[in-house]
């Protein structure tokens, strides 16, 4: 072994330093191939002779690094034998141990941990050890290393962090960017969340940096290259600049080539690392689409001059934020995004995770919760299956009142640690009554979804939104609490597009993506495969779209018709007006918008979402104001010249339950209109009620009979009328001819035109639209 160790020591010749050591472009084209920036180049690097070298950043990086540098032959023997022993042991790869092996490694070979890489970097690292002068190692070390922001070498890294040339560094700010060598995704102040959101905040970063920085100046005190004295005075960690922005990603493209970067690092196979990347070299093939990307910030900055003035409004106007992102529902390709006003000034990615809630967005993955798994029976225990349940119909009627009692789903109250009951308000405390599944939606009352929500169980809810396409990561709330099903988590608009797009594909699920190839040498390194994978049986969410469908022509999500084409969606407003959405989709697109206010300046660590209360002029910021209306002008746009496509039909599913304390209705004998009639219904005529005869479906249910599930909750319809009354023409939420109210709603007769839940007399008299009036 000794003999053949020699010969092969004889024989390796050190390689030239690899082309891939000195940075390259990295280009970004657009989804129809045409080039959208290029990155890197010199910009980001260059090389410093030995002697421009700062004295203090040789030390830092010596006594932080490789303390024996000056007189070792360039290898740790120690070091390597633990090396070996690990990867022997089939534990992680280590990687070199001495700023000689590090400079062979980055500038001579490749990233790969292999057993037969190590044994050449050995062999090389002995040769240059013999051959190399130190001070040219030493200058070769610090010109190719990798210190993050995209800064390749000493030069660009003085830049990125000081703004100044390496020969002006302090030995103090020398100290923090050695700190970086240890790896700048976790020593970097700023964070790297997109590297890793857990580990690599920027609290934790900061922390870490602050720790090693005292670290390698004590070393440094230890190895006598820094006296005590001077150590003294180095008591300020020396904060580096925030990150800039180069001119050129400036406005959308910043936010997109980040992306796409982050999502290459994610999904490539051939572990191409951010150091990798940053060398540069690669082609990346976006799924951006230009024009789709422009008419999205145009939406946004046109509503944004029309309606923002920090001038006039400084309280209420300032720091405020919209996001956006638009999905390809057939595939999950993400086709555009919103990140802020200029990627250059705002660093945050406003379509990426920005922690504002969903609010009303998120309850239709209670309804497609409530259709999939059913509603659990009160009498039998929490964890029940399938045919314990009882699966539930769009048209199921739960009540809508204000300051709800919320129970648990065996009926008993539910309550906190504290014991504290949870009353569930609705938008502008208004009360409902008991009211229909689909009407709930359409009105975005809380209270029905609340509940619901328990009766099914908020795991179940959690579920079906992880299955539509959200993450469970930080960003999805507590799902121990009622709230939970109104939107207290908080994903990104990329991921709300993605989940929503499951809707519009009949339960199709597929994964937003940003790249479709990239490209180093000309050689294809990576390319996207499209997954799909079923969420929802097709009869369940297309009964979903339904509802969202209706949403938008009757409901809060008016101001989003798109005329001539089929679209569904929903708004979202939270508590504390802190944050308003609107996601909907067509058949072929998929697009959510947000808006909030928090200041974007990093600086300022206790940085929270503020109210919108009075925020552009409005009295409260809603889904339907500035976020619907962007929605609407984005996809009028962004639909020019495609196939006006209709969402399919949604068959009849599941049964007709009640909850939170709503109770069927018994059908009674139609009065007659003396008995019924009222002065104020006296005042308006209206056209003679037709006679209704009850069919067996109008079945009479006991307010706690369990298995009478498929009477008719609200009467006056006969067997091929809706939910709601009306004649056997009646439309989903009211007849368009003349009916009978009965039960509750009296003898009241719709006019032609009727509203969305009854005839317009009858909504005003005793609320027939709802419990029986013709419409």
């Amino acid at each position: 072994m000794m003999g053949a160790a020699g010969i092969a020591y004889a024989l390796v010749v050190p390689p030239e330093v690899k082309d891939v050591a000195t940075a390259q472009n990295n280009v970004y084209y657009w989804a129809d191939d045409t080039q959208m920036v290029a990155t890197g180049g010199s910009v980001n690097r260059q090389s410093l002779e030995y002697a421009q070298i700062p004295v203090a950043m040789r030390n830092a990086v010596i006594s932080a690094e490789n303390k024996s540098f000056e007189d070792d032959r360039g290898i740790d023997p120690m070091g390597i034998a633990r090396a070996f022993w690990n990867m022997a042991r089939g534990g992680d790869t280590q990687g070199g141990s001495t700023i000689t092996q590090q400079y062979v490694k980055n500038s001579m070979l490749t990233q790969e941990q292999t057993l037969s890489r190590k044994v050449k970097e050995l062999f090389i690292t002995l040769k240059v050890g013999e051959n190399v002068p130190k001070k040219k190692v030493m200058e070769g070390y610090l010109n190719v290393s990798y210190y993050g922001r995209g800064a390749s070498g000493l030069q660009a890294a003085a830049r990125a962090y000081y703004n100044k040339d390496a020969t002006a560094l302090t030995p103090s700010e020398c100290a923090f960017l050695a700190t970086l060598l240890k790896g700048a995704s976790y020593y970097d102040p700023a964070g790297a969340p997109d590297v890793d959101p857990v580990n690599a905040t920027a609290e934790k970063n900061t922390e870490r940096a602050k720790a090693r920085w005292s670290w390698i100046l004590d070393e440094e005190v230890k190895d006598g290259r820094m006296s005590a004295a001077e150590r003294a005075g180095y008591k300020e960690f020396p904060e580096p600049d925030a990150p800039r922005k180069d001119a050129k990603l400036g406005g959308q493209t910043g936010y997109l080539v980040d992306l796409a970067t982050k999502y290459f690092l994610a999904h490539n196979e051939e572990g191409v690392t951010e150091k990798e990347l940053a060398r540069g070299g690669y082609e990346i093939h976006t799924t951006f689409d230009k024009k789709k990307v422009a008419a999205l910030e145009k939406s946004i900055t046109e509503v944004y001059e029309a309606e923002i003035d920090e001038k006039a409004r400084p309280d209420k106007d300032t720091h405020v934020e919209f996001g956006g992102a638009s999905v390809d529902t057939a595939t999950g390709a993400i086709v555009a995004t919103y990140g802020g006003q200029d990627a250059t000034k705002h660093y945050t990615n406003n379509a990426d995770a920005t922690g504002a809630q969903v609010g009303s967005t998120f309850k239709p993955f209670v309804l497609a919760a409530a259709m999939q798994y059913g509603k659990r029976n009160p009498e039998l225990g929490p964890e029940q299956s399938e045919s314990e349940r009882v699966l539930v119909s769009p048209k199921s009627t739960y009540n809508g009142d204000n300051e709800l009692r919320i129970n648990k789903y065996d009926g008993t109250v539910w309550q906190n640690e504290e014991g504290e009951e949870w009353l569930q308000t609705n938008d502008g405390d208004k009360s409902y009554g008991d009211i229909s599944l689909r009407y709930a939606m359409q009105e975005s009352a809380n209270s029905p979804f609340v509940q619901l929500g328990m009766d099914v169980g908020t795991d179940k809810v959690k579920q079906a939104a992880i299955d539509a396409g959200l993450r469970d990561d930080d960003y999805m709330a507590n799902s121990t609490v009622p709230s939970f099903s109104i939107g207290t988590s908080s994903p990104s608009a990329i991921r709300m597009a993605g989940s929503y797009a499951t809707f519009a594909t009949s339960g199709q699920q597929r994964e937003p993506f940003s790249v479709t190839e990239v490209k180093h040498k000309g050689e294809v390194i990576y390319k996207h495969e499209t997954k799909t994978k079923p969420a929802f049986p097709s009869i369940i969410a297309d009964n979903v779209t339904d509802v969202l469908k209706n949403v938008v022509e009757n409901g809060t999500g008016r101001p989003a018709r798109l005329p001539g084409r089929d679209a569904a969606g929903k708004t979202g407003t939270t508590d504390g007006n802190k944050s308003a959405w609107f996601v909907g989709y067509t058949p072929q697109l998929s697009t959510a918008v947000s808006m909030f206010r928090m200041d974007d300046d990093e600086k300022n660590k206790d940085r929270e979402f503020l109210e919108m209360y009075g925020t552009g002029g409005e009295t409260s910021i809603h889904g339907a104001s500035f976020p619907a209306q962007i929605w609407h002008d984005y996809m009028t746009e962004a639909m020019k010249g495609k196939k006006a496509v209709r969402f399919p039909k949604a068959e009849p599913y599941g049964e007709t339950v009640f909850g939170g304390g709503a109770v069927s209705p018994t059908p009674s004998p139609s009065p007659t209109p003396e008995e019924s009639e009222s002065p104020e219904e006296s005042k308006s005529p209206s056209p003679t009620p037709s006679t209704i005869t009850p069919s067996p479906s109008m079945t009479s249910c006991a307010p706690l009979d369990w298995e009478c599930k498929n009477g008719n909750q609200n009467g006056g319809g006969t067997t091929d009328g809706n939910d709601n009354g009306g004649t056997t023409e009646g439309s989903t939420e009211g007849g368009t001819d003349a009916g009978t109210g009965t039960t509750e709603g009296g003898t009241d007769t719709g006019t032609t035109e009727g509203t969305d839940e009854g005839a317009t007399e009858g909504e005003e008299n005793g609320r027939g639209g709802i419990f029986g009036g013709g419409g």
